[in-house]
Parts: C-alpha cells; structure tokens; sequence
C-alpha cells in the first residue's frame, strides 16, 4: 500500500542537537521561528534532496496521532524526520548521542538515518535521503528547505500545494474543506493565457500543464482519434488550447482548465458537417423543478460530465492537425482522423445531445413534452427527474435511492463528476434551507459591479424612475460596446433569478445600438438598485403549491413606434417560476386591447407549463 503524502505547515520544527547543554541554548535561540498561519498564503519556495519528484497535497492543520501515515510539510524543519523504521529502504543505526530538539525544547533520541521512499498518488516516487529515525516523535516530517536546490517549486493553488520541477507537473491532491476554511484567499490577478506558448511561459506553468496533460488523457483514453496520412484532396482543420480558470463564488481559483478546441472556422457546411442544432433546458424548468423540489420534498443532486463532447460519435469525414505540444516525433506530417466528436466543432453539441439521449432513453427515461433536455423516470420504488444544460445536470428524486442509482448509471457510461447536493448552478446559488430553496445570484451582481465601477453608482430604491423619458437617440453614440456588455451582464441576472428588473432591462435594451446619456443615467440606476438587492433572490418555501399566473400591460411605452409593453409572471412554491416583459408586435389602440394581447401571450407560456407539468407524476 503506497504511503499518502500529506504534507502540512509546522510552526515550532525539531533541529539537531549534539548532547551538549550549550549547544541547546543556542540552538533554542537560533530557532525561534515565525508561526504565523497567514505564511501559508504566500508563495512557497520548497525543495528535497536526491528527488525525482516531487508533490505537495493540502495543508491540514488538524492534529495527527501517534504513529500515523501522513507526512507533515515542514517549511522550518532542518531535517528530514521519520518515526516508522519500516518505512526506511536503506538504515544505518548510529550510536554517537545524536538527538534532535523538539519544538517544545525537549530532546529525543535519534537512532538511525537513512532512505524513505514514498509513493505519490501519481505513481512517482519522492525519495529522501537522510532521514532521521526518531521513534518518539508524533510526526514524519518533510524538510522544505531542501527542495530549492533541486529546481524544485511549491506553489499553493486554492485547496492544494503543488511541486513541479523544471515546469513539470508531477502531482496533487487536496480536500479544500481542510485548508480554505481555515486560510481563504484569491488566487492571482493574471490574464488567462491566450496561446500554449504564453502558458507555458507563466508563473502559473505547472498547473496548466497539469490541466493540458489532464485534457489529452481524456482525449486519448476515448480514442478521439487516429493518426493518418492526409488523403489527396482533403484539407484540414486546426486547433487550439483554450485556458480558463474556473473560480468559485467567494473568488478563490477551483481549478485550471485546458481544452483542446477544433478550429470550426474552417469546416465547411454539407462537407465537414451538416446540422448543428442541439436543444438546451430552459432556466424556467431549472426553476420549475426546483419549486417542485421544496414542495415535495425532493432530493437535489447535481453532476456534470467532465468530458462531453468527446462522447459523441462523427459520422462525417473530419481531419484535424495534431494539437501544439503533442507532435509525434517522426510523424509530423500525419494528421488526426476525428473518430469521435470534439469541442469547438460546430456540430459537436448536436452529437453529444444524440449521445446522451440515447444512453439516458436507453435507462427507461423519457423526455417531457416541454422541453427536450427534461428526462423522467417513474417506477414502484422511486421517480426521478433530470435536467441536462450541455454537460450539466440536475437531477432530483423521490428518494436517495432514485438519485444514487441514477447516479451509478451515468458514471458508467461517462466520464462524470459528481458534487452530490447541488450548490451552483449556471452561476446561480442553490441554497437549501428547512421550508425548500433559496436562488441567488448576490455573487455574480458583485463580479457585474466590480466590473463596471467606474460608473461610481449610488444605491436607490427602485430599477426605473417613471420620470425618465426614453427616446432614440439621433446624435452620436456613447459607449455603444460597453452599453450592450452591461445590458448583457444584467439581462442574465434577470433571466435567472431577478423578475423585480425585468421591465427596466427590457426598455434599455432597445437602445443598444445607439445609447445616449440618458441611457446610461438609467443603467446606472438599475446597476445602484442591483447594489442596493444584491442579497435578494427567489425563496420557494413549498407553499402554496398552486400554480398562479398574472398579466399586465404598459400601454404606449415607445414613444417612438407607439407600441405597449406585455409583462407576465407565474408563481409555484412560493416564488416566481417564469416571468417576462416585452415590447408587442402590434400597435394596440386603447390599454384594453394592450392588456387582452398581454394575456394572450401569457395563455401561450400557461399552455407551454401545462404540457411540462403533465409528464411530471408528481403533480396532481
């Protein structure tokens, strides 16, 4: 059984010790080192002697028991320190009074020196020389200092500690429960690289790397593709890595991710593909499951596929050039013959949606009249509801049972990653609490602001001031791209969990493509109301468990065209489900006639529940 290398932060470390009262004094004095926890965050310099490898796992700062078989990261050790002669490959015993001073200024025997090897979650090994055998010590110990003078570097991403040397990833692992919760931080301000060269030229080298190796493996253990001679004729497409650090909502990194992306660019409709639609689940049936969920009681899992566009199958001709970093020597004029799909081909949604519904159909589920991307399966023992977004998925049942053999059947079929209870998403917070569900999206309004802080908006009470009076504009243009970036960033907030600025978002869209200063007084007062809420979401407490709908409209809105604007809401559990207001088509030619072309488009979105609801066997 391989020895799991947890290596942790000591603030007080052992140093050698003749015996000699002398000595002691000074060696007490020589080592009164700084504890303080916050060193944990800054960059770590760390290093081993007679290394191949070398990997840092998480920093755990939890008490360890006797004889246990973690290592402990010492980065004030001065030696390497080890209680279990077992685990020494080569030992000398040595009978010359060597002992070692303990951090609480006692003195222990040393026995004997000699090599440890360790085996590392990567399958290399960690080899140590000169270790010292103390049986009376709690802890093995790592010496950090040593590491440096072999090319070796430390580096503390999110939940792990990383070693690479000569920018050679070689190995984590981590718990982030263990390390976050006790020292949170932000990872670095650093641009993503645009290009393989600019990563692997970055500080952050090792970990992309890591992400690119991890991406290849998946593309290579799927058999994506083969290696071929190109046929006359035929031409190629290129590639790209893509990089992207993927944060969590309190703005610490999660993870670096590397994907290979096809160049589409170059593919040619009717040749290199043909259709390419692939349909998504809606927001309003993420939202209708989850009030579902709290008033049924329902268990809400959530997994995502880690690689799933590489699990559709082509069944069109498509040659590809071998990928920047991972030329085969001695074929470098061989090209890779796509077999299975991959991501950045325009039709590798559509084949991966084929992929899915065939294996999920294949389970018992069937899809929901509404929405395609809506899956449900009922039988004696559990029903089960799952809700498909490209590779994320939602899935909630009548039991746990439901939702684990759900769960044990995609893993068998694809590569996936379970998060079990599900917490985020599409960049919204799902919260649980005693009644049902919280939505929230307090952190992405925070990602908006800081993004647009240079518009210094004040906090106010409502999105829309009545007063405004909005025209078109027929002068010039003022910050037209960053007028649509900011539409944009609060259009999906609304979309998602904010009805409250619908109508507001709504008037303001209609001029993006020529924004004034009035326009941009307005978006500032939305983005000062947004401040002002950013706390405030969708609460489905379960009750009541009635679907209720509204209507209403704004008649002559549009001074420009005389058009009204429409505006609906549905409500279940407690809290809306679905909501919009629009601009009608027609002109209308009294608020009677506004509010009857309201509600007819309110009676389509009622029709379109009524046929999502009727599938689900949970609803009466």
């Amino acid at each position: 059984m391989a020895e799991e290398l947890i290596l942790e932060q000591i603030g007080t470390p052992p140093n050698r010790r003749r015996e000699s009262n002398s000595f002691l004094k000074n060696q007490k004095k020589d080592n009164e080192l700084n504890t303080s926890e916050a060193n944990v965050i800054d960059e770590i310099v760390a290093m081993v002697s007679e290394m191949q490898i070398g990997m840092i796992t998480e920093v755990h700062m939890a008490s360890v028991v006797e004889n246990s078989s973690k290592w402990w990261y010492d980065s004030g050790a001065t030696i390497h320190v080890c209680n279990n002669k077992t685990l020494f490959k080569e030992y000398v015993e040595v009978g010359n009074g060597l002992e070692v001073l303990m951090g609480n200024h006692n003195t222990t025997k040393v026995l004997g020196t000699g090599t440890v090897e360790l085996i590392l979650s990567s399958e290399k090994k960690l080899v140590l020389t000169n270790v010292y055998h103390v049986p009376n010590i709690k802890k093995k110990l790592v010496f950090a200092s040593l590491l440096s003078k072999n090319g070796v570097k430390a580096v503390l991403e999110s939940d792990k500690l990383i070693l690479s040397k000569n920018g050679v990833f070689v190995g984590k692992e981590g718990n982030r429960e263990k390390v976050l919760n006790k020292f949170p931080f932000v990872g670095n301000v650093e641009e993503d690289p645009n290009t393989y060269n600019e990563a692997m030229a970055s500080r952050d080298a090792a970990f992309w790397r890591e992400a690119i190796n991890d991406e290849m493996d998946s593309i290579l253990s799927n058999n994506t593709w083969v290696l071929v001679d190109l046929p006359p004729g035929s031409n190629t497409i290129g590639c790209k890595w893509v990089f992207r650090r993927k944060y969590r909502t309190d703005g610490s990194i999660q993870t670096f991710k590397a994907r290979l992306m096809a160049k589409s660019f170059r593919q040619r409709e009717g040749i290199d593909y043909f259709d390419t639609y692939a349909p998504i689940a809606r927001i309003t049936s993420i939202r209708v499951l989850i009030a579902l969920a709290s008033i049924y009681k329902l268990v809400v899992h959530q997994m995502d596929v880690r690689t799933a566009f590489l699990d559709g199958n082509l069944d069109e001709e498509v040659y590809m050039d071998q990928p920047e970093g991972f030329v085969l020597p001695g074929n470098e004029r061989k090209v890779c013959k796509l077999v299975k799909s991959l991501y950045g081909l325009k039709h590798a949604p559509k084949q991966w949606h084929e992929k899915f519904d065939t294996v999920i159909l294949a389970n018992g589920f069937k899809h929901n009249g509404a929405d395609k991307c809506v899956y449900f399966k009922f039988i004696i023992e559990y029903g089960v509801i799952m809700c498909l977004y490209v590779d994320d998925m939602l899935i909630f049942g009548t039991n746990t049972l439901g939702v684990c053999e759900t769960k044990k059947y995609l893993a068998s079929m694809f590569k996936m990653k379970d998060h079990n209870e599900v917490d985020t998403i599409l960049g919204i917070k799902v919260k649980r609490h005693s009644e049902g569900y919280a939505l929230c999206q307090n952190h992405y309004i925070e990602k908006v602001l800081l993004k647009y802080k240079h518009l210094n908006v004040k906090e106010v009470n409502t999105p829309f001031d009545s007063n405004y009076k909005l025209v078109e504009n027929i002068g010039r243009a003022i910050a037209q791209l960053e007028y649509a970036s900011v539409i944009g960033s609060m259009m999906y907030a609304m979309h998602c969990t904010r009805p409250d600025v619908a109508f507001a978002v709504n008037r303001l869209s209609r001029y993006t493509s020529s924004p004034s200063v009035e326009h941009w007084k307005a978006i500032a007062r939305v983005l000062g109301y947004l401040k002002k809420t950013k706390d405030l979401g969708l609460y489905y407490s379960g009750y009541p468990a009635v679907l209720e709908g509204y209507s209403d409209a704004n008649w002559v809105t549009s001074v420009s065209d005389n058009k009204s604007t429409s505006g609906w809401i549905f409500t279940l559990g407690g809290s809306a489900i679905s909501w919009a207001s629009k601009k009608q088509s027609c002109i209308s030619h009294s608020t009677m006639e506004s509010k009857f072309i309201a509600l007819a488009l309110t009676g389509k979105k009622a029709e379109w529940l009524r046929n999502m609801f009727y599938d689900i066997e949970l609803w009466p």
